[in-house]
């Protein structure tokens, strides 16, 4: 079996279908003795260019390992879902299992905001308490 790297974009009106087209994409690559070696969900991210006149695309990336059957099967699925807007796959020579540079980016992201929200809320409830003093 080989490697793969497949990037698929999904419309952002379907984005919280993507769970379940992972699974399934998972459940037809396991089922035919391969291994889903890693699977980052990127969110929604702005597009380089219009796509269909859209400006934004849920991003997802998937490592996997199967035979060639399985990954004809897995690209005909692409096609005929009307959901993915655009899909690459890439041969691999080894399986990839760390973060990726753009999951790596992603989770910083998610940081940031939760930093800025515990601290927007710190300062909220400090103003409410210089009030009780006066």
């Amino acid at each position: 079996m080989r490697h793969y790297e497949i990037a698929f974009i999904v419309h952002p009106d379907q984005s919280e279908q993507v769970p379940a087209m992972v699974e399934k994409y998972r459940g037809t690559i396991e089922a035919n003795g391969g291994k889903v070696h890693r699977h980052e969900d990127w969110g929604r991210r702005q597009l380089a260019y219009p796509i269909q006149k859209l400006a934004k695309a849920h991003y997802v990336l998937l490592n996997i390992e199967c035979s060639q059957e399985v990954l004809e099967e897995l690209e005909t699925a692409f096609k005929f879902n009307d959901a993915v807007l655009r899909h690459l796959t890439v041969k691999m020579k080894k399986a990839e299992t760390a973060p990726s540079p753009m999951m790596k980016e992603v989770q910083r992201e998610q940081e940031r905001k939760a930093a800025s929200a515990t601290a927007s809320s710190n300062d909220d409830s400090s103003d409410s308490d210089e009030g009780d003093d006066e």
